[in-house]
């Protein structure tokens, strides 16, 4: 994995949490809490959808942005994984907190 498309996972990954905290309900960690689990939930979503949907890398080999496609591809994958990864952090709070 290169720098660049774990840098957009990772943006999509904290966007992705911010959003998913922001859901009615009470799995909200807090904007800080949402945006740290969203960055390690980001990289994790975007290997495993990667995988499942064949995406390609948001840089190519000379280090230039790929298409938007790809680009758009690994942003929505990490941000698919923060906000999942959130979701179960904040379920697990609730149950611990109860």
């Amino acid at each position: 994995m290169d720098y660049v498309t774990l840098a957009f996972q990772l943006l999509g990954g904290a966007l992705g949490a911010l959003l998913a905290g922001a859901l009615p309900g009470s799995v909200s960690l807090g904007a800080l809490g949402n945006a740290i689990v969203g960055c390690v939930g980001g990289p994790i979503g975007g290997l495993v959808l990667t995988g499942y949907l064949a995406l390609g890398p948001a840089a190519l080999a000379d280090g230039t942005i790929a298409e938007p496609a790809a680009v758009l591809g690994q942003v929505l994958s990490g941000a698919a994984g923060g906000a999942i990864l959130v979701i179960l952090v904040g379920l697990l709070k609730g149950l611990v907190r109860s």
